[in-house]
């Protein structure tokens, strides 16, 4: 069944009106007629099972019949920060990322990216983002549309971190040296509704001195197992991890 996100929170109506891409998709795409049933989200994370009442003019008049009881986020809000990766790999990881059920994705520039950032062409690449994190949110089923943020500076990462508790970098090295409990060790100590921010490092690596500011600054230095993983597989490793902690461990 169909899910479509919703641009403000439930107003207490039993009606709702849809507009714009939704009713393309609905009246053009899938082609759906009067009885048919979809699922409404509305950005409050409230989502509803909605019948199809009329199809007006460029909108779409749906009921509300019953309300989702599951949920389907995370217990833990999840920041996947990386250092901006080439090609499509950035759109990868907000893909499975919002499958695996990350709360919010912010690119950065780090000492080793590659990818220079054009400012011009910005607001487009954003605009692609945060689209490829709704269909994947529409997809998966989950109740809220992950946050995507424009590139952020290495300085500006360390400002978003301030008032975290729980910070996570994933260093290479650290597999190396055979490092493998602290992010075991995070997850366990760890309550439900807490925030969490895990940085990953672009193609080339981190810095030393970039990994020693983080560590000052209150992140764990962890592995992520003894493999060393490519910069677009590292996030969804760690999403699964925590997944598992929290979802199937009970």
């Amino acid at each position: 069944m169909q899910r479509y996100f919703m641009d403000a929170p439930y107003d207490g109506r039993d009606t709702v009106l849809l507009s714009g891409d939704h009713y393309h998709h609905i009246a053009n795409v899938m082609r759906m007629k009067p009885g048919n049933e979809i699922w409404v989200v509305f950005n409050d994370g409230l989502a509803a099972k909605a019948t199809i009442i009329s199809l007006e003019d460029q909108a779409v008049k749906v009921r509300i019949m019953e309300w989702e009881e599951r949920t389907t986020e995370l217990p833990v809000h999840v920041t996947v920060a990386s250092g901006l990766p080439k090609g499509d790999k950035w759109e990868w990881v907000i893909q499975k990322g919002t499958e695996l059920g990350a709360s919010q994705f912010v690119p950065f520039k780090a000492a080793r990216s590659v990818v220079k950032w054009d400012e011009k062409k910005s607001a487009r690449k954003l605009a692609r983002w945060k689209k490829i994190a709704m269909e994947a949110a529409e997809q998966s089923h989950r109740q809220v549309v992950p946050d995507v943020l424009s590139p952020m500076t290495f300085e500006q990462i360390l400002a978003l971190s301030d008032n975290l508790s729980r910070k996570i970098v994933a260093h290479e090295e650290a597999a190396k040296q055979g490092e493998q409990s602290n992010l075991a060790n995070m997850l366990a100590g760890v309550k439900k509704g807490e925030k969490i921010i895990i940085l990953f490092g672009p193609e080339g690596g981190w810095e030393e001195k970039e990994v020693e500011l983080l560590t000052s600054n209150g992140f764990i230095s962890c592995g992520l197992g003894p493999r060393i993983l490519r910069t677009e597989t590292a996030p969804l490793y760690a999403l699964a991890a925590i997944s598992y902690h929290f979802e199937l461990m009970g």
